[in-house]
């Protein structure tokens, strides 16, 4: 079997506003496409974590703009879409004592947003021409 890995970029930020969004404008204009992500922080700084369709071109255009970013290799796995497929695969690799570090998300266009006023940013959004999805919507999704 080949070696089945996906590249993924770190990108250290000051945690600040506008970071993320800095770094995901700049991948934006340079052409590169963002397959998934994920943000984790503390109260100085945060992981923007990134699987993208150019990893190199990524990686090197954000080093150009002065952005700290590395890039390891992850595992993708395409999940069976039904209750308690994830915890199925996960307990593969766990039962075999191999930690898990993280997991999250990729390919699909729901993202969640944690923000510190839920009603004003729902007003924004209300504005836009962004879908906005519900937890009905959540639960439809396969059906």
């Amino acid at each position: 079997m080949d070696r089945m890995v996906v590249k993924q970029l770190s990108v250290f930020i000051a945690n600040e506003s506008g970071r993320v969004s800095e770094v995901t404008g700049i991948l934006g204009e340079a052409g590169v496409n963002i397959r998934g992500f994920s943000v984790s922080d503390t109260a100085d700084y945060g992981i923007l974590r990134l699987v993208v369709d150019k990893p190199e071109e990524a990686r090197d255009t954000l080093a150009r703009d002065g952005f700290t970013v590395r890039m390891d290799d992850v595992i993708c796995i395409d999940l069976p879409d039904r209750p308690g497929g994830l915890a199925e695969v996960l307990k593969i690799v766990s039962s075999a004592g191999v930690n898990i570090e993280y997991v999250y998300s990729l390919v699909a266009t729901f993202v969640v947003l944690n923000v510190g006023d839920v009603d004003r940013a729902l007003h924004l959004l209300g504005d836009r021409p962004v879908k906005l999805v519900s937890q009905d919507d959540l639960s439809a999704v396969g059906e």
